[in-house]
């Protein structure tokens, strides 16, 4: 059986952690827009960081990224899409979509932790970055990212640790019933002009 399914929440819910994980319990390839995102850089032979200062001059960039995104998501098989609009990108064409989130001053702690900043400054970029990207999936797709309606599952990832969000979603995956599900619950998308 073909699988797809979607990881997206916003920075420091733990959406990577988890969907290492789950693409690791179901042996499928984990596609992450991170790793894309340092990809288009380096066809620019830019670093991460250079591009990032460019994506939020040239709107190009964010549509590169997510028409790539969204052609993985509709040509492979078995695969885990982890992105902030993952589960928007692959629409119906997912089996499940899983929306990851934590309170801001939980994921401004993991955030500073894992990048060793402090936590206030971990806040206010993370405050900022959402603020920004709200704005461009609004602007570019009609996207209101805070409509968790087309999610199958949505998690606070601070009420579980790493393994425990990780043990639900696998329970959701192996409790899913792909055949029975076929067309019966489709979600309409949003038709993205990249």
């Amino acid at each position: 059986m073909d699988m797809l399914l979607t990881v997206s929440g916003p920075p420091g819910s733990g959406k990577s952690t988890t969907a290492a994980a789950l693409a690791e319990a179901f042996d499928l390839e984990h596609i992450s827009g991170g790793d894309i995102f340092r990809e288009l850089a380096a066809e620019r032979d830019m670093t991460a960081v250079e591009f990032n200062k460019l994506a939020e001059e040239d709107d190009q960039i964010d549509r590169d990224l997510d028409r790539r995104l969204r052609d993985i998501a509709l040509d492979r098989d078995d695969v885990l899409l982890e992105s902030r609009l993952a589960g928007w990108l692959a629409g119906d064409a997912a089996d499940l979509r899983f929306w990851l989130d934590a309170p801001v001053d939980v994921r401004a702690e993991r955030i500073a932790d894992r990048e060793g900043k402090p936590v206030d400054v971990a806040r206010e970029e993370t405050t900022t970055r959402e603020a920004s990207e709200a704005k461009r999936y609004d602007a570019y797709y009609d996207i209101d990212i805070t409509d968790l309606s087309i999610y199958d599952i949505a998690l606070n990832t601070a009420r579980w640790g790493p393994d425990e969000v990780t043990a639900v979603c696998v329970a959701a995956v192996d409790s899913y019933d792909h055949e029975a599900d076929e067309g019966k619950y489709p979600v309409e998308g949003v038709r993205y002009d990249f």
